[in-house]
């Protein structure tokens, strides 16, 4: 009998964590503790992180799961505007099962994508003993407690020490220990003030990925940011240009020396889409045999560049039916599933309805590959040592979920994020919105 709809198991590579006012309550050393990030509730009924005399909002648009879509914005947020499950892990767990949503690997947001608001200390006070401890705190938290509380339900990702490469490898080795492999990187280092991926300044890191078998998450934005430059210019051009931002790092990775050096490397382009892929895959081919007998550039045994491609990275789509009806030009071993929630991009609570349309003309064999099979060959992730395979499809898991209210949360406060005098919100006016987010003085110390 062909699939249903309810019989997928869905594992996210890519969702959010908001994280709660205690996380580093277990893991900083009693002599850090004064100095650990803290959250604090600002007059405007807002909520911030401060962390060595700076301010890190959970901005709008990084946590409007369940918000009416009509009242999306980048202003900075409370605890209370919040959907739970953004922060809270049993909450978060009802809403994966709404969702019908096995597993989830789940990026940061106050330390940024690779950890860079510890990496600044090192930049700015060279702060080392500080950043190291914070952030190994972080991942710790991460791994025993948001993803160990509840076995086989998530993926664990480690943030990287970005200013040491040897002691980035250090990390790797160390929470492989704790059952992670996968840590974050940034899709260009130069933006972030760090050496190319084309040095070998990164060659220990590349070492102990390989060595443990730990995959490196590139997150869209995590080097390159938002594109930001016309300020005039609908929202709509940032949203819709950023996940294709990493086509260029997948060119660069191609032709980079590290998957040389490091044959068993594999590297996720985390919240990338897939559908732009097959065009990339054509147009390095088509360079590398056009223009090679000048440049000298070779890859070793005849290969191509999408050769390269489909043996080192791992994609992923939210909703993208261009991406599944060209699998086979990526590659179906290559593709992976991904929710984005809390984000606002994401498909939470109708993810396998919206998902079905795109999948369910193929095969089950493919369904499956793409929706959790990939993922657990890719990510080392096993849930069914926890947790019985017939328990943890769609139907089984939105069984257990009749108490979970999806009802939109309108009214929870919030400013509109534009005049509109134009007819449209534009760059300009999410600029502004949170700009305040990082800037605004607060007197209110009480935590949150």
């Amino acid at each position: 009998m062909a699939m249903q709809m309810e019989d997928m198991i869905l594992v996210s590579v890519d969702d959010h964590v908001c994280e709660p006012p205690n996380m580093w309550d277990n893991h900083v050393p009693a002599s850090w503790k004064d100095r650990a990030p803290r959250l604090i509730h600002k007059d405007g009924d807002v909520d911030v992180w401060t962390f060595e005399g700076k301010q890190i909002p959970n901005v709008g648009l990084n946590a409007v799961a369940g918000r009416p879509a009509d009242e999306y914005g980048m202003e900075p947020t409370s605890l209370k505007q919040l959907r739970k499950g953004c922060y809270d892990i049993d909450a978060r767990i009802d809403d994966m099962n709404v969702n019908g949503m096995l597993g989830s690997l789940c990026f940061p947001s106050v330390p940024g994508f690779v950890g860079e608001l510890f990496a600044k200390q090192v930049k700015e006070n060279n702060e080392v003993e500080l950043a190291t401890t914070m952030l190994r705190a972080y991942n710790d938290w991460h791994i025993d407690e948001w993803c160990g509380t509840y076995p086989g339900r998530f993926i664990p990702l480690a943030l990287p020490m970005m200013w040491d490469p040897q002691l980035m490898a250090d990390e790797v080795r160390r929470v492989a220990k704790k059952g992670c492999y996968a840590i974050t990187f940034p899709d260009t280092p130069g933006g972030l003030g760090y050496p190319s991926i084309h040095s070998d300044h990164w060659d220990p890191f590349w070492q102990a990925c390989s060595d443990e078998g730990t995959i490196v998450c590139i997150h869209i934005g995590s080097g390159t940011g938002m594109n930001l430059q016309d300020t005039i210019a609908p929202i709509e051009v940032m949203i819709s240009s950023t996940p294709i931002s990493l086509y260029n790092c997948a060119v660069e990775l191609v032709f980079s020396q590290a998957l040389r050096k490091f044959p068993d490397l594999k590297i996720a382009l985390s919240e990338g889409g897939t559908g732009w892929i097959p065009y990339c895959l054509e147009r390095m081919d088509y360079v590398y045999e056009h223009h090679n007998a000048w440049t000298l550039y070779s890859f070793p045994d005849g290969k191509m560049p999408s050769d390269i491609f489909r043996e080192h990275i791992i994609t992923c789509f939210i909703d993208d039916a261009v991406g599944v009806a060209t699998r086979d030009l990526i590659g179906i071993d290559n593709i992976t599933w991904e929710c984005d929630y809390p984000h606002s991009d994401t498909t939470w609570p109708v993810a396998p309805e919206r998902l079905w349309e795109s999948v369910k003309g193929i095969s089950d064999e493919e369904i499956n590959k793409i929706t959790y099979q990939n993922t657990m060959k890719h990510f080392k992730y096993d849930p069914f040592q926890h947790i019985p395979k017939d328990q943890c499809t769609v139907g089984a898991l939105r069984a257990q979920a009749s108490h979970v209210d999806v009802t939109p949360m309108g009214g929870k406060g919030g400013k509109s994020p534009s005049d509109y005098n134009l007819g449209y919100a534009t760059v300009g006016d999410i600029i502004k919105q949170m700009s305040t987010a990082f800037s605004t003085p607060f007197e209110d110390k009480t935590s949150a």
